[in-house]
C-alpha cells in the first residue's frame, strides 16, 4: 500500500464504492445439471432420481409379538414416592413411610416410534480469493449430477450437515465487488479514511459499517475515528457446493405416538422417560404393523408410514427406516393415610412419580 493510501483525508476516485455482496444477475455461469443459479440467494433443491426412491411392496405387513405388562411392587412404589418427596422441600416424608397401600393397578401403555433417515441435496455457490491455486473447472470434465457426487457415510440415524465441492465446477471471475481493483471505497468515509463521530453520524449508520471500532479508535480532539478500507483479492475462485443452504444434509425424522387413555395422567410426562423396546423393525422401508393387540397402534403405524413416505420421498432420499414399540411402565397406586384416600402414578423405567395431591406439606407462616 503506498503513502497515498494511508493518509487521512486522501481520496482516490479510481477505487470503486463498496457494492452489494451478492453478484449481479447473469454474472454466474450455469453448470450442467445445476441450473437455477443466477446470482441470487436461492439454493435449488434437487429431488432424488426415481432409481433412488424406494417403493413399498403391496400387501406386506409386520407381525408383533405379545408382551406381558410389568408389575410394580409395594416396595418399589414406596421407594419411588420417597425419592419424589425428597425433591420437594415442602413435602414431609412421613406419609410416604407410613401410608397403607390399597391397590396397585398396572396400566398398559405402548409408545410407537417411526424413524425415517433421509438425505437432501441442494447447491450454492461458494467464493474464495483466487491466488493461483489449481482450478478444477469444466476443462477437466463435466460435473456429475447432484446425486452422483460422492459423500461421506456417517453412522446410520446420525444427523449431519456437510459441504461437498462439486467436481469440475470451479471457475475464476473478476471480483464483482471491487471490479478487479482489489479494494473498495468505504460507504461510511467515502474513501477518505475517516468518519464523523456520533454527533454527525446516525447510530443506525454506524451499526452497518464494515468494521468494529475499538475504543482507541476515537479521537475527540479532531472529532473523527479511523476507518480501514475493506481489501481482498482482485479475482475470486467460485465452486458449487452441495447443500441444504450450502450443504448436503442427513436428518433423522422421528414421530412418536402414545394412546391417550389415562385422563388423570399427563401424556407429556412420557416424553422424558424410557420404555422397554420389546419390538424393533428396521429396513429400507418398514411396513404397517398387523395383528397387534392394541389396534390403535396398528392404525397409527399405517398412518405414519404413509405420511413419511409422502412427505420425504418427493424431496429427499430415504436411506433407512426403523419402527419400534416400547412398553412404558405406568402403575396407578391407591393408598390411605390419616383416614383419607390418595393416589399417585409410578411411570417409566426410571420409576418417576406424578401426583396432584399429597397428604401433608410444610406451611411457612
Amino acid at each position: 500500500m503506498d503513502e497515498k493510501d494511508t493518509d487521512l483525508g486522501a481520496f482516490d476516485p479510481n477505487i470503486p464504492e463498496e457494492g452489494p455482496s451478492a453478484p449481479p444477475p447473469g454474472w454466474l455461469d450455469d453448470i450442467h445439471g445445476y441450473q437455477g443459479h443466477k446470482g441470487d440467494d436461492d439454493n435449488p433443491l434437487y429431488p432424488p432420481p426415481p432409481a433412488y426412491t424406494p417403493q413399498p411392496e403391496l400387501n406386506r405387513n409386520t407381525l408383533v409379538p405379545n408382551v406381558r405388562v410389568p408389575q410394580v411392587s409395594e416396595d418399589v412404589a414406596r421407594d419411588a414416592l420417597l425419592k419424589f418427596v425428597e425433591s420437594k422441600w415442602r413435602y414431609s416424608s412421613k406419609p410416604a413411610r407410613n401410608l397403607t397401600f390399597k391397590e396397585l393397578k398396572p396400566i398398559t401403555v405402548y409408545r410407537y416410534r417411526l424413524e425415517t433417515y433421509t438425505e437432501t441435496r441442494t447447491s450454492a455457490w461458494q467464493f474464495e480469493p483466487y491466488s493461483g491455486q489449481v482450478v478444477d473447472g469444466p476443462q477437466c470434465g463435466m460435473s456429475p449430477p447432484p446425486w452422483d457426487v460422492p459423500v461421506s457415510q456417517p453412522p446410520i440415524y446420525t444427523e449431519m450437515v456437510e459441504k461437498v465441492r462439486v467436481p469440475h465446477s470451479s471457475i475464476v471471475k473478476v471480483c464483482h465487488k471491487c471490479h478487479g481493483c482489489g479494494r473498495t471505497r468505504c460507504v461510511a468515509c467515502h474513501g477518505r479514511g475517516q468518519v464523523p463521530l456520533l454527533s454527525s453520524l446516525r447510530l443506525q449508520d454506524l451499526l452497518r459499517l464494515p468494521w468494529q471500532p475499538e475504543p482507541a479508535a476515537f479521537y475527540p480532539a479532531h472529532g473523527h475515528l479511523v476507518c480501514h478500507h475493506y481489501t481482498h483479492s482482485t479475482s475470486l475462485l467460485l465452486h458449487l457446493s452441495l447443500s441444504s443452504a450450502g450443504v448436503f444434509c442427513r436428518k433423522n425424522n422421528i414421530a412418536d405416538f402414545i394412546p391417550d387413555r389415562q385422563p388423570d395422567f399427563p401424556d407429556k410426562k412420557f416424553e422424558k422417560v424410557r420404555g422397554d423396546p420389546f419390538f424393533s423393525d428396521e429396513n429400507l422401508l418398514v411396513y404397517p404393523i398387523q395383528g397387534f393387540p392394541d389396534q390403535e397402534i396398528c392404525d397409527v403405524s399405517s398412518k405414519m408410514i404413509n405420511e413419511h413416505l409422502n412427505r420425504f420421498s418427493s424431496t429427499s432420499r430415504i436411506l433407512q427406516q426403523r419402527q419400534t414399540i416400547e412398553l412404558v411402565p405406568l402403575t396407578h397406586v391407591f393408598y390411605s393415610y390419616g383416614g383419607k384416600d390418595y393416589s399417585f402414578f409410578v411411570y417409566g423405567l426410571e420409576n418417576k412419580v406424578f401426583t396432584t395431591k399429597y397428604p401433608s406439606a410444610c406451611v411457612i407462616l
